[in-house]
């Protein structure tokens, strides 16, 4: 009976690292993307598709919320997803 249930809790665990594994991302269909080249920041990319007078410290929020990024690095060669036109008016 012991085994059974350390069996069982050992597969409860397994179950539940796996469920929890991947970050929840936004869909990106239909939104633009940018390659990001060596010395690109997140700040110069936002500020660069941000509107006339908008706040690219909003635009950076947004882009990795899009991306799924827990922080500020990017690497050259990435793609990163940028909020459409309409999303950041």
């Amino acid at each position: 009976m012991a085994l059974l249930s350390l069996g069982g809790f050992w597969l409860g665990t397994r179950a539940v690292g796996q469920a929890s594994a991947a970050p929840v991302v936004p869909s990106h269909a239909g939104l633009p993307w940018v390659t990001v080249h060596e010395g690109d920041s997140l700040w110069t990319i936002a500020d660069a598709v941000a509107p006339d007078e908008g706040d690219p410290a909003a635009v950076v929020t947004e882009i990795k919320r899009l991306n799924g990024l827990p922080g500020s690095l990017i690497r050259p060669g990435s793609r990163l997803y940028i909020p459409s036109a309409r999303a950041l008016q």
